[in-house]
């Protein structure tokens, strides 16, 4: 099985569809800081293009002939969020288009199967639907579903939408019900650090610096808490007026024997969502978010000496499919190839 990612990003679908049995020959995404994380830690290519613009020719050299063909298209799109909605809506667009040049790339390619994975609301949208209507119209069996990351072994709280498509036969996405991991299991591990320093022999263990108020926020706050915990000298303006109160998972602590909150591209911030370290008063570092998107510990991000930039890698964590889901969707493909008797 021959597999291309769009969308690639750090490489965390690629990585767990390589753990599943699935060749990825390429990988291609417009963001070049993508070319190191997944040239390295994966036997992958990586193209930087836009998906809008590429051509169906160049999907269909990665394939190489193989006899059964895979498409991933994995467009990056936040999860919705009370304090980001409004710019969710105005992204909204650009992230819906996304979807309808990965629609026009697999009708032109037709490979054998096909895969996306998104935000739930996405479901709701005129363009998936068309796109679900199309997939049929062409032949293709396709199932999607709702899949919580905590119950394929992801230490997190992330709800997705995923989509397979098979021109081999009905295929569906398997309800899955393994032990909640928590982020004592994932992290507790890792060596102490403190606000603004980063550990010697990893690079991205690396924590955002703090200011003086916001070492003070910490310190008060309560694993699996928020800013309603502090004393009111501590409260910013908008947590003190009525509006305030619209604003609950920000400035937070994971707690230890829970999954974390959804990791975000802004996850190294204290001040952007529960993203405080349970006990040590710091913001997870970069590392942590990584390994909490399931990645390995040793996972390259950037290359030896390079500085850790945290808005960058903030990007790449985030925007990431998890190993895990990667490893869960590419499981589905070659349990279904197999039944089918291809290859």
């Amino acid at each position: 099985m021959a597999a291309v990612d769009l969308f690639c990003g750090a490489g965390g679908l690629t990585y767990g569809l390589t753990r599943a049995g699935v060749k990825v020959g390429l990988g291609v995404d417009l963001d070049p800081a993508c070319r190191f994380p997944i040239e390295t830690n994966n036997s992958t290519t990586f193209l930087e293009a836009d998906v809008s613009e590429l051509k169906p020719s160049k999907i269909i050299s990665a394939f190489q002939g193989s006899e059964i063909t895979l498409l991933a298209g994995c467009a990056p799109c936040q999860p919705f969020s009370s304090y980001s909605q409004s710019a969710r809506r105005e992204s909204a667009h650009k992230d819906w288009g996304l979807l309808s040049s990965f629609s026009k790339l697999v009708l032109a390619v037709r490979p054998t199967l096909v895969t996306m994975e998104n935000v739930p609301p996405i479901r709701n949208q005129k363009i998936f639907k068309e796109f679900v209507t199309s997939l049929h119209d062409f032949g293709y069996f396709v199932d999607f579903a709702i899949v919580d990351g905590r119950t394929i072994g992801l230490p997190q709280s992330r709800k997705r939408l995923v989509l397979v498509a098979s021109s081999l036969g009905q295929i569906a996405i398997p309800k899955s019900n393994k032990p909640i991991k928590s982020v004592r299991d994932v992290i507790a591990g890792l060596p102490k650090i403190t606000a603004g320093t980063k550990h010697p022999d990893d690079p991205l263990h690396a924590s955002a610096s703090l200011s003086e108020l916001n070492l003070e926020r910490i310190r008060n706050s309560k694993p699996g808490g928020t800013w309603r915990d502090w004393p009111t000298k501590l409260l910013a303006a908008c947590h003190v007026r009525e509006t305030g109160s619209t604003y609950p998972s920000v400035y937070g602590r994971m707690e230890w024997d829970q999954p974390a909150p959804t990791i975000t591209t802004q996850c190294f911030g204290f001040g952007n969502g529960r993203f405080g370290h349970p006990e040590q008063d710091r913001a997870i570092s970069l590392r942590e978010a990584a390994m909490i998107q399931s990645f390995p510990k040793d996972y390259a991000f950037i290359p030896e000496g390079t500085p850790a930039n945290f808005s960058r890698l903030g990007r790449l964590i985030g925007n990431a499919v998890p190993v895990l889901l990667g490893e869960f969707i590419g499981e589905i493909f070659v349990n279904h190839v197999d039944e089918n008797q291809v290859g």
